[in-house]
């Protein structure tokens, strides 16, 4: 290869790899975001468990008051 063909060459290799860096930091933003999605998400999760289990108490309470009072079989 002559000088001016590596020269040519090198040149689209910085380039290239000046590209892929710049990926590779976009990349690292998407997982972190990502993450805090996740995390995000099962506090969701967890916050409705919480709803259910609170739901559930509530029900049981009116089935004994409707039983006290003989509202229900």
């Amino acid at each position: 290869m002559t000088e001016e063909t590596t020269n040519l060459v090198l040149e689209h290799l910085r380039h290239i790899r000046s590209r892929v860096d710049g990926l590779v930091e976009d990349m690292r933003l998407v997982i972190v975001r990502l993450g805090a999605q996740d995390r995000h998400l099962l506090g969701l999760q967890i916050s409705e468990v919480g709803q259910n289990s609170e739901i559930d108490r509530i029900k049981e309470r009116l089935q004994l008051i409707e039983r006290r009072l003989e509202l229900a079989d």
